[in-house]
């Protein structure tokens, strides 16, 4: 369905279908979707997600951890640097 819908509406239309066919089986995942079905359909508008970010996120507090608290913040600048560099 995100591959083949060009437009909102029809991305709309077609997570509504498929929403109504999961109701049966996952009752608790439809609702969780319904509730946040605009900014799910958002998707349609420019095809693109927030995972890149959401993936920095996680890695810089992944390095947070196992920092323990820094010293200083150079130190944590410099392996946050070490860690995203090629």
């Amino acid at each position: 369905m995100y591959e083949t819908s060009q437009t909102v509406q029809s991305g709309l239309n077609r997570m509504k279908k498929w929403l109504a066919q999961a109701l049966v089986f996952y009752p608790k995942a439809v609702q969780t979707i319904r509730e946040h079905l605009e900014g799910i359909c958002n998707y349609f508008i420019s095809h693109t997600t927030s995972g890149v970010m959401e993936g920095i996120n996680n890695k810089v507090k992944l390095i947070m951890r196992q920092g323990y608290g820094f010293t200083d913040f150079e130190n944590f600048r410099a392996r946050l640097l070490a860690s995203f560099s090629d």
